[in-house]
């Protein structure tokens, strides 16, 4: 039997009873554990330490188990949860594989089935242990250390050992063809092409052509013989750039190549065959596609033999100063200038901006900035791009609720001169005449922000004469 001295269980569960169970039937095992009899205090001890397993009740006294499956996981080398649950519930068994449980267990558990899910589970992290410690991923070009590129490249480095197609998903701008290319390069295909097609700007009419190439004569413009993508792709990489653009006559085609690896070029009447591995990227979602019969679920499945998520910018936390001062220095050398120094504020506008355009958009900035700062030798946040730095200007300010009868809090007319009819007269008019400007008389806007009637807001405007 393997000695699993070194591996570590965590219960959480508020059944005392149960956790003195499973606390015996471990300590026969020989397998180091915990517990926590609360749902907060367990998220804290496997945020703190490594365990390999997490035993784990549904429903506890602050919260749903199930539900905090994503957070028990969310590590570079992630515990497997096993849920352990008196209620029968098939909507609650799917769920909680789907946020990534290892299994789903009803209680009472008999001891001969936890004993042989926690030695399987066991059994499956020593191994994945092994194999993260054996593959090295090479990926310079990736700079970050946040916790969400790190769980990036280590699902990478696991993929790059198999030649299954894979499917890269993640916003525009987030580095999806960087990753591609990563892969291909620690992959056994790195001394073959890469491949790129981007599907979003070929025509229909030629997609054809330029995939799988066509003999001369084959149309209106065909001089000479040409070869297609994919036969330049033959022992490489296929990198199609924005497979959801990829059209709809040409999918069928381009399945028959995925699972025959044969093709006709266009006018020839001989097949030639072509051995590459395919990696899609899109901004997407295929599977709405899919429902929406415009993408092929067949072809859709095919291309998903594994799926790489790349997060936006604004989630990776400490990478944006780090990129930055990278792409700076690229910046520097391309323009033979010295490397530029940065001030506290450039960095602080950075982190404090949303980045929309993703790291793609983050480069941009850059190259501009440099180039704003010419011969300076020290970036400032006035060197970046004037939209950045409106929006972080935007978000700095604090909106307080407008009075139109104080001014620096303190009243613009004497309001103990006046009846109170008449100063709350004079404080809705005020009201009314400044919404109307903000929204530029904006009759369904008023009616929103006032939340009154349309035929009130009428007799409001008229009383005040406001035009």
């Amino acid at each position: 039997m393997q000695n699993f001295s070194k591996e570590k269980i965590i219960i959480i569960d508020d059944d005392a009873g149960v956790v003195k169970t499973i606390t015996t039937l471990l300590e026969s095992m020989g397998i180091s554990f915990d517990f926590s009899f609360n749902l907060t205090e367990g998220l804290s001890k496997v945020a703190q330490y490594d365990f390999d397993v997490v035993l784990l009740d549904v429903n506890l006294p602050d919260g749903d188990g199930i539900a905090n499956i994503p957070d028990l996981i969310d590590k570079e080398f992630a515990p497997l949860v096993i849920i352990m649950t008196a209620y029968s519930n098939p909507d609650g068994a799917e769920l909680a594989i789907e946020n990534g449980a290892w299994d789903y267990l009803q209680k009472p558990v008999s001891i001969k089935d936890l004993k042989l899910q926690v030695l399987r589970a066991l059994q499956f992290q020593n191994q994945k242990k092994q194999v993260v410690k054996s593959k090295i991923f090479d990926a310079p070009d990736i700079i970050g250390s946040s916790k969400a590129i790190q769980k990036c490249l280590t699902q990478a480095a696991q993929i790059v050992s198999s030649d299954g197609n894979l499917l890269i998903t993640g916003a525009t701008g987030t580095g999806k063809e960087l990753f591609a290319k990563a892969i291909h390069e620690n992959s056994a295909r790195r001394n073959s092409k890469f491949i790129v097609v981007d599907c979003s700007v070929l025509s229909e009419t030629l997609i054809e052509s330029v995939l799988f190439g066509h003999e001369k004569g084959a149309f209106t413009g065909a001089e000479k013989r040409r070869n297609g993508l994919v036969a330049l792709a033959n022992g490489g990489t296929l990198f199609l750039d924005e497979v959801g653009e990829l059209p709809e006559s040409i999918q069928s085609s381009f399945l028959r190549v995925l699972q025959e690896k044969k093709f006709r070029p266009v006018g020839s009447e001989k097949e030639v065959y072509s051995d590459f591995r395919v990696i899609c990227a899109t901004n997407k979602d295929l599977e709405k596609m899919v429902v929406d019969h415009t993408f092929r679920m067949d072809l859709f499945y095919r291309l998903k033999s594994f799926v790489l998520h790349l997060p936006p910018l604004k989630e990776r936390e400490g990478d944006i100063g780090k990129i930055a001062m990278s792409q700076i220095k690229i910046c520097c050398e391309q323009h033979h200038i010295p490397e530029k120094q940065v001030a506290p504020d450039f960095v602080e506008t950075l982190e404090k901006y949303d980045w929309p355009g993703n790291v793609r958009e983050l480069i941009n900035a850059m190259e501009t900035s440099v180039t704003a700062a010419q011969f300076e030798s020290m970036l400032f946040a006035f060197h970046l791009p004037k939209k950045i730095r409106a929006q972080v200007t935007r978000k700095s300010i604090k909106t307080e609720p407008f009075c139109p009868m104080f001014e620096n809090n303190r009243p613009v007319v004497e309001m103990t001169s006046l009846k109170y009819k008449d100063l709350i007269d004079k404080i809705e008019k005020e009201y009314f005449k400044t919404l109307y400007s903000s929204v530029n008389g904006d009759i369904q806007k008023l009616i929103v922000k006032t939340g009154i009637s349309r035929a009130a807001l009428y007799r409001k405007l008229k009383r005040h004469k406001i035009k």
